[in-house]
């Protein structure tokens, strides 16, 4: 029999490898497995809560609440789109990704996460170029174009306001104090 599950906090490969380990674990064959999502093909050997509680001890959790489900679906499309390099309004993005309107989108993100989309994608874009800038390989400017900034000053307004350092400062610290995006919110 397959079972789906919806688990918060995926949020790259290394996560999707976790998930797996704990589902064999638990005496299941993974039959798909994405960012935020597994199906298990499950028998009676499947032990369920040994599942949750493995994952919970991962830094997982099973969500069940369709509000909590949208927003770790926003959450995975945001990501996706600043790892895609996405130029598209963030509006039109999100609509045609979830195929959702805005207004619940965006208002079902504030009451699940307690602060609003634009704050998210501020936040995940100042994550990415921290790691932007420890790569080394992108100047500030080919950054802030890369992440759809319309100009290198509003990227390091922004960046400041966020981090409390400029990017130049960030780079010669060479302290790479970045926050992994599944703590984001």
């Amino acid at each position: 029999m397959k079972k789906e599950y919806y688990i918060k906090n995926m949020v790259c490969d290394r996560c999707k490898q976790v998930v797996q380990q704990v589902a064999e674990a638990a005496q299941a064959k993974v039959d798909r497995l994405q960012l935020g999502n597994v199906v298990l093909e499950v028998n009676e050997a499947f032990d369920e809560q040994l599942f949750e509680n493995e994952l919970q001890k991962k830094g997982f959790e099973l969500m069940q609440h369709p509000e909590v489900l949208l927003a770790e679906e926003i959450k995975l499309a945001l990501i996706e789109r600043i790892d895609d390099n996405v130029e598209e309004n963030l509006t039109s993005y999100l609509v045609k990704k979830l195929n959702r309107d805005y207004s619940l989108l965006s208002k079902t993100f504030k009451k699940v996460e307690g602060q609003t989309l634009e704050k998210f994608v501020i936040k995940l874009k100042i994550e990415k170029v921290k790691e932007l800038i420890q790569m080394n390989r992108l100047s500030f400017s080919e950054i802030a174009h890369r992440l759809g900034y319309k100009s290198i000053h509003h990227l390091s307004g922004q960046f400041k306001t966020t981090t409390g350092m400029t990017m130049s400062a960030y780079k010669s610290s060479q302290e790479w104090n970045r926050i992994g995006i599944d703590n984001i919110v």
